[in-house]
């Protein structure tokens, strides 16, 4: 049962002090940055008027984000910690108004800029070399040159910005708190069903239970598909009139643009996946035969194999282990990874009010801050390897970069991450006597594969679908929605698993859609951690060299590049091709240990 805040001692929490001494400080800090973006108003149609106008902008505009960054982290972070906290409700709430301020009196500046061509600001560059640290940012900005719209139009964006979230706000809302869901049998008491418990019951052992969970939140999404295709589709048109608004010839494109990403990536990835189906239908062979089923159903393939379900890590177990599992990574970075543990980077209590899940973010002028409510179990362990790969990720950029260029892409975020992950599980797999306990790692390490390579790329293309049909001129609707998601789920599942009706609701409750072609990236972050941490784990210091300056890079280079210099050309099926080798690999290692043999 969860505790009072209060109750856990300091090193369990993170050190919010690093940011702010107080509230009252975050405050003072939220009043000067008031005062300062008035001062964007002294540039307006006067930026281009000289080298040192340019710079000066720049240089207002970087030290006016350095402190909003700290505010916005600190009361962020602190509201997460404890949402019961109405205090922090409402620095919050200052925070984001600022923030709206900021986007609304700062968005002439690209438009202006934008009215001139390169060669001016490139000349300026040659004049004063103090821009010389922009000239990345300023290269990037007129690379959208044509996407931009006039100051008039993008102050009006700008100002819409809440409300472009409205979809994704009410799909929330009504799936978060306004659905109930028929109660279940559970070792035979009635039991209320929630989204929260209901990734529980679905590895349930008792085959009854997996059935009966299913069956019910998908008859209470079923009564509200027409809403929800209402709402889903209102946010593909919103995506599709942003793309058209911004002389993008698709939604996926204007997507990929910001990052830089070929849509070939992409598309390879789906079409890679769909040529290594086999490898997923391996598995589902091997898990009906484990579970000793003659038919599996959707709501089987979740169930656990392993027995080793309740086995406890303390929290300075999860450390040791952590530390071990990344030595193979060298002596510097165990060193500064140590930094996490020791320099209140993390927030690891289970209390009340905490937001439930976990993440990482980071502010320059500080360190990186790892939010989790860990519980002991293995997953904990691995979820903390996961946080901390970000974490790390996070602390070289800023230490090697400038403010301007330390934030890296999304397309990369996942696989440092990764990484950590997968070196975690080698670890604990080559030096575990436990027989249950390497079951249960490498049972873990192939639901991973299903959820992160198979089924977020089965998002991908559904996403692409449900996008593209609109742009074609067709019109979403609650059953052409229904239809598409229920054929894909019959192409990814294959044959061998009866694949239930109930599941054609299952994109109603997916919050990633409403995200703009982002779980792709799922995807590929995966398969190039997969190379990269086996390599290392096999004692390649070439390509753990490479990875340590990919760490270090932040947005200095486009992400495809960035993962050449880790030794990773996503634009390669490759990748993808080296992470089924793998799976396989495992498969057949998990056969021997069950003691089972599968037929092809």
């Amino acid at each position: 049962m969860a505790k009072g805040r209060k109750s856990f001692k300091k090193e369990y929490k993170w050190n919010t002090k690093d940011l702010y001494k107080n509230d009252q400080d975050c405050e003072k800090d939220l009043k000067v940055i008031e005062k300062q973006i008035k001062d964007y108003e002294k540039y307006r149609g006067k930026i281009l008027n000289s080298a040192d106008n340019l710079l000066n902008l720049l240089e207002l505009d970087t030290e006016i984000s350095k402190k909003l960054e700290r505010a916005y982290i600190y009361a962020h972070i602190n509201n997460d910690a404890d949402t019961l906290d109405t205090s922090y409700q409402e620095l919050f709430g200052k925070t984001k108004n600022i923030y709206t301020k900021y986007l609304e009196v700062s968005s002439y500046i690209i438009p202006e800029l934008l009215q001139s061509d390169y060669e001016i600001v490139d000349n300026f560059i040659k004049e004063n070399s103090k821009l010389k640290e922009y000239e990345r940012n300023l290269k990037d900005i007129f690379r959208n040159k044509e996407h931009i719209l006039n100051s008039e139009v993008e102050a009006c964006l700008s100002s819409f910005a809440k409300l472009m979230d409205a979809p994704d706000e009410i799909m929330g809302a009504l799936t978060d708190s306004d659905f109930k869901f028929d109660s279940i049998m559970v070792d035979g008491k009635e039991t209320e069903l929630t989204e929260s418990n209901y990734s529980v019951y679905l590895r349930y052992k008792d085959r009854n239970v997996r059935k009966a969970a299913f069956e019910s939140l998908y008859k209470t999404y079923g009564n509200f598909k027409t809403t929800l295709a209402t709402i889903l589709r209102n946010e593909v048109d919103k995506n599709i009139v942003k793309a058209k608004l911004r002389k993008f010839n698709s939604s996926l494109e204007a997507s990929l643009f910001g990052n830089e990403i070929d849509k070939k990536v992409y598309t390879n990835l789906i079409e890679s996946v769909h040529k290594n189906l086999k490898s997923l239908y391996k598995y589902w062979n091997l898990k009906k035969k484990l579970l000793n089923l003659e038919d599996l159903h959707i709501y089987d393939t979740y169930a656990d194999v392993s027995e080793l379900d309740n086995s406890k890590y303390s929290f300075e177990e999860a450390r040791e282990l952590i530390l071990k599992a990344v030595e193979p990574l060298g002596e510097t970075y165990q060193k500064d990874i140590t930094k996490s543990f020791t320099d209140g980077w993390i927030d690891s209590c289970n209390n009340t009010g905490k937001r439930g899940g976990a993440y990482c973010t980071a502010c320059y002028s500080v360190h990186p801050y790892v939010l989790m409510s860990y519980e002991g179990l293995l997953n904990d362990v691995s979820t903390l390897a996961h946080e901390l790969g970000h974490a790390m990720h996070y602390y070289y950029a800023c230490k090697y970069q400038k403010f301007q260029d330390y934030g890296y892409s999304i397309f990369v975020a996942e696989v440092a991450s990764q990484v950590n992950e997968i070196l975690l599980c080698r670890y604990l797999l080559d030096n575990s006597n436990s027989k249950s306990e390497k079951i249960k790692i490498i049972d873990d390490l192939l639901q991973k594969f299903k959820s992160t390579i198979f089924r977020q790329t089965m998002f991908a293309e559904f996403e692409l679908y449900i996008h593209e049909f609109v742009e074609s001129g067709g019109v979403l609707t609650s059953q052409n929605m229904c239809d598409k998601y229920y054929d894909l789920n019959k192409l990814y599942f294959g044959d061998n698993v009866i694949v239930d009706d109930e599941v054609k609701y299952e994109w109603e409750r997916i919050p990633h859609f409403y995200m703009n072609f982002y779980v792709y990236q799922y995807a590929t972050g995966f398969a190039a951690a997969v190379k990269i941490a086996n390599e290392i784990y096999e004692g390649n210091n070439d390509t753990r060299d490479k990875y340590l300056e990919f760490l270090k890079l932040g947005c200095t280079k486009n992400p495809i590049e960035s993962l050449k210099v880790a030794g990773v050309d996503m634009m390669s099926g490759e990748v993808l091709d080296d992470a089924m080798i793998f799976m396989d690999e495992l498969t057949h290692e998990y056969e021997a240990l069950q003691g089972s043999e599968i037929n092809e």
